[in-house]
């Protein structure tokens, strides 16, 4: 089974990202730890509070949970879990600790990503992935959403055609 992380702003959009990995042949089992990173805070106070970081959570939309447990229910075959996680830092050896403790195998990157920061703190994972030791991988999602609305238009077309010649 393969670990990966998607970097994302938790917006609904970036969840098509999980249509691109599950339709990855070479990817079997899966599963995907969506991840936004923050730099720490220079504040006293804020070191401080470090361990009452459930206020980032609320970034996370009610549709995007949604979105990621239909997504789940989709693919249970082939997505395992779905996750959320929070990196705090900005150094390289920092993130390289947190895919050794995620045990990532892979980080997957909508060719069409764009950083969208949550909060003045929230940083641009690119720099950090880049230099993490792991495979990066970016997917074209706009493709696939486009050949799968052309799949199930040909599909209806084709039992409307079977029920009119019948």
């Amino acid at each position: 089974m393969k670990r990966i992380l998607v970097p994302t702003d938790f917006k609904v959009e970036g969840t098509k990202i999980i249509d691109a990995i599950a339709l990855q042949p070479d990817l079997k089992e899966v599963t995907i730890i969506f991840l936004h990173a923050f730099k720490l805070s220079d504040s006293i106070t804020n070191m401080l509070m470090l361990s009452r970081r459930s206020r980032d959570y609320e970034n996370v939309s009610d549709e995007f949970y949604q979105k990621i447990d239909q997504y789940t229910a989709k693919y249970q075959g082939k997505v395992k879990a779905i996750g959320i996680e929070f990196f705090y830092g900005s150094t390289a050896a920092a993130f390289k600790n947190l895919i050794e403790g995620l045990k990532i195998d892979l980080i997957v990157y909508a060719q069409d990503y764009n950083f969208k920061p949550i909060n003045k703190y929230s940083i641009d994972p690119k720099y950090l992935t880049s230099r993490s030791g792991c495979q990066v991988l970016e997917l074209d999602t706009r493709v696939i959403a486009q050949e799968k609305e052309l799949f199930e238009t040909k599909m209806l077309n084709e039992k409307r055609n079977n029920t009119v010649s019948a």
